[in-house]
């Protein structure tokens, strides 16, 4: 049985939300990989908070709250502007941040992109894709 966000294993109940979403990801790969439930739960529960360790928050102050309502939302963009370069997300009219420096849009892309499993899509000056990171 493919668990969710709001219907998962009883044992995963006082995982964090962050690191619970994720081994629910992991354990319904396990199921769909033949594992036993039983066995599912527990690898994906001790995956789970491996990858949590691994995968830091890189938020600013204020930015936690976002997170937790954003949720699964669409992917980063990091774009040019006027003023610089913008991370922006998809389908989103205003930026999430301005930046002097495409280094600085970059870095904080992919932090939150690894902070909210999205990619982290940086483009060129001229539109086109440079390259992308993977966080999901």
């Amino acid at each position: 049985m493919p668990w969710r966000k709001n219907d998962y294993p009883v044992s995963m109940k006082n995982l964090e939300p962050r690191v619970r979403n994720k081994a629910i990801e992991i354990a319904n790969a396990l199921l769909e990989e033949g594992y036993e439930e039983g066995r599912a739960i527990a690898i994906a529960t001790a995956k789970a908070k491996e990858w949590n360790d691994d995968h830091p928050l890189h938020h600013r102050h204020g930015d936690e709250h976002r997170l937790k309502r954003e949720g699964s939302a669409s992917n980063l963009h990091v774009v040019p502007c006027k003023d610089g370069w913008a991370v922006k997300e998809e389908g989103a009219v205003r930026a999430r941040l301005t930046a002097e420096t495409k280094a600085e849009a970059v870095e904080q892309a992919r932090a939150w992109a690894s902070d909210s499993n999205k990619s982290a899509i940086i483009h060129r000056k001229d539109g086109t894709v440079e390259t992308a990171y993977n966080y999901t």
